[in-house]
C-alpha cells in the first residue's frame, strides 16, 4: 500500500528540473503557490531549509523543492493542518531514513547516464590540466628584459 502511494506521488508530482540550486521564484512556479507562501512555510517547517547566497537570496536545492511539494500535498490537497503536516512531514522523514525506497528504472538508468557523462566531462578536462601543466610552457609569452643592454663597443651612456 506505502508503495503504492509513493508511486501515485511520484507520478502526480510536477516536474522538478535536474539544476543544483532554485530561487524562490521558480520553486513557488514548480509548486503552484506564491513566494510569501513559501516563506512563511520556511518559518514554520524546520525541515525546509533553503541556503542563501551572499546578497541573502533564498537558494533551494531539490530536497527543498521535494519538501516544499510535499507540504502543499499534505496542507491544499489532503487537508492537514500545519501541525499535522509538520508531525505527518518528520513522521515520514523517519521511515524513509528507516528503510529508503529506491529509484524507479528509468529514474535510475537517467540518473547513473548522468553521472557517467559528468564524470567523463571531469576527466577530460583534468586530462587536459595536466597535460598544460606537464608542457614546457607551449604557449607562454616571451618576456622582453627589463633593462636594456648597451653593446660593448659604445663609450655613451645613452644609446643612439
Amino acid at each position: 500500500m506505502a508503495t503504492q502511494l509513493s508511486q501515485k506521488r511520484v507520478l502526480d508530482s510536477p516536474l522538478i528540473p535536474d539544476r543544483l540550486y532554485f530561487k524562490i521564484g521558480d520553486v513557488a512556479r514548480i509548486c503552484g503557490v506564491e513566494t510569501y507562501v513559501l516563506r512563511f512555510w520556511e518559518t514554520e517547517f524546520p525541515q525546509l531549509k533553503p541556503n542563501k547566497s551572499g546578497t541573502g537570496q533564498r537558494l533551494y536545492r531539490r530536497r527543498d523543492v521535494e519538501i516544499a511539494l510535499e507540504i502543499k500535498r499534505l496542507v491544499h490537497i489532503e487537508g492537514y493542518t500545519l501541525s499535522g503536516a509538520r508531525q505527518a512531514l518528520a513522521q515520514l522523514r523517519r521511515s524513509d531514513v528507516q528503510s529508503p525506497l529506491p529509484l524507479a528504472g528509468a529514474d535510475a538508468e537517467r540518473r547513473k547516464d548522468n553521472v557517467a557523462a559528468a564524470i567523463g566531462q571531469a576527466r577530460a578536462e583534468l586530462r587536459e590540466i595536466a597535460g598544460l601543466l606537464s608542457s614546457p610552457h607551449p604557449g607562454a609569452p616571451r618576456r622582453r628584459p627589463r633593462v636594456a643592454s648597451l653593446p660593448a663597443h659604445s663609450g655613451s651612456l645613452f644609446p643612439p
